[in-house]
């Protein structure tokens, strides 16, 4: 059964830092680009960043220069780097992406921000 599997989150108070992890498990043997969302309470789902299977990277405004995402493709697994993190960024972190020929979202991982 192939999915995505988020670890990492938890509570951590301002201007700390955590590292997201989100690995892909089953038979797969293409991997697309992987992309984190979070949803933080009360709102809509936002994209945060992504990465290519090349290695291009893009953040969203609110998270550059304080997040880094990377890949690892022999362990197919993507990874969430948060520096300076602000109570702005507490939400449930989602993992997406092109897996084989489907599209795949994790269950999520919740980061808490205490101020």
């Amino acid at each position: 059964q192939v999915q995505l599997v988020e670890s990492g989150g938890g509570l951590v108070q301002a201007g700390g830092s955590l590292k997201l992890s989100c690995a892909a498990s089953g038979i797969i043997f293409r991997v697309n680009a992987m992309i984190w969302y979070r949803q933080a309470p009360g709102k809509e789902r936002e994209w945060v960043a992504g990465i290519t299977s090349g290695g291009s990277a893009n953040y969203a405004d609110s998270v550059k220069g304080r997040f880094t995402i990377s890949r690892d493709n022999a362990k197919n697994t993507v990874y969430l780097q948060m520096n300076s993190l602000k109570p702005e960024d507490t939400a449930v972190y989602y993992c997406n992406a092109d897996l084989n020929t489907m599209n795949y979202w994790g269950k999520g991982t919740l980061v808490t921000v205490s101020s």
